[in-house]
């Protein structure tokens, strides 16, 4: 499971410790940012004191407005046990209240010289993207025409070697072997390599080949967005696959479903054109062309035309 710690946002945003240093090792569990606007004002009712405490300009300034002996009761309630940490944004001054309470309650103060929506922004997406839900597949993941294709399929089948002759026609290598999954917003899957692959794939009878190094930096993408599944099998002569396409099969990855196409793999066969045309294909349904449902409704004009001929 992957975690966030105050120090790895600290040193992440190049943030500056006030006081507290003692939590600095704090998990975050979220990536909510709260901005304690209502807490200022005394209702802790529904405070979300897990989440990261952002305070601007106007938190600050409403605050400076309070008696001392408010100020104090305030901070210390603001100050929770679970709070992971308080950044104060624009550079400006730590109320002394607020220093006092975070070293009683061993919770981190931070600055930012970042206005206050600026740094909200950055810190919610590094959030999001660091504590995703993640998953690992076996296949290869590679970008054709644009599109994140995952391929996947039992070993051996040749889905390295596909990759390969993708890549010789000017697409790009993410990931061989094993491709790491997180889902960074809702129906957002990204792929990326493990750090111990980046870059390799693995060719039997060759061995271990580097894509960058022979095909150059514009081979390979550190990421991509998954979009579409094809899975590689081998021929089965008695089973039905599909031939025109009007049937479209789902694979939920976390909690995500995406479209997924099954190719039959025999000699004589070119899967690198047909995943080319499969990614092109995949793109112009996105677009609102379907070569299929044309077909279909162009069989089912001639057939009721055929039928009032018959009935004339």
């Amino acid at each position: 499971m992957v975690v966030v710690s105050v120090k790895d946002v600290m040193e992440k945003f190049n943030l500056t410790l006030v006081s507290g240093e003692e939590g600095i090792g704090r998990y975050i569990g979220t990536s909510d940012i709260s901005r304690p606007g209502l807490e200022m004002a005394g209702y802790f009712t529904h405070y979300p004191a897990d989440r990261i405490q952002l305070l601007g300009k106007s938190e600050i300034s409403f605050f400076e407005m309070l008696e001392e002996r408010v100020k104090k009761e305030r901070m210390i309630k603001l100050c929770a046990p679970d709070t992971p940490a308080i950044v104060v944004s624009r550079d400006m001054h730590v109320p002394t209240a607020l220093i006092d309470a975070s070293n009683q309650n061993q919770v981190p103060v931070l600055t930012t010289t970042m206005t206050t929506t600026r740094f909200s922004s950055k810190l919610t997406n590094y959030l999001e993207s660091q504590l995703a839900p993640t998953t690992a597949i076996h296949g290869v993941l590679v970008d054709v025409y644009g599109i994140g294709m995952l391929i996947i399929g039992q070993s051996g089948v040749g889905k390295s070697e596909t990759a390969l002759e993708l890549v010789k026609k000017g697409h790009r290598l993410v990931a061989d072997d094993s491709v790491e999954i997180r889902q960074e917003a809702e129906d957002f899957l990204v792929g990326n390599p493990p750090p111990l692959l980046e870059h390799l794939l693995e060719i039997r009878g060759i061995g271990i080949i580097n894509i960058m190094t022979l095909f150059g930096a514009s081979a390979v993408r550190p990421y991509k967005r998954i979009t579409l599944i094809v899975e590689l099998e081998n021929w089965d002569e008695t089973k039905m696959y599909d031939r025109l396409g009007l049937e479209e099969e789902k694979m939920k990855i976390i909690d995500t479903e995406l479209t997924k196409l099954t190719i039959p793999v025999r000699p004589g066969r070119n899967v690198s054109v047909l995943l080319e045309v499969a990614a092109m294909n995949y793109r112009l349904k996105r677009l609102g062309v379907n070569a299929a449902e044309e077909f279909s409704q162009r069989l089912d004009d001639v057939i009721n035309a055929n039928g009032d001929r018959d009935d004339f």
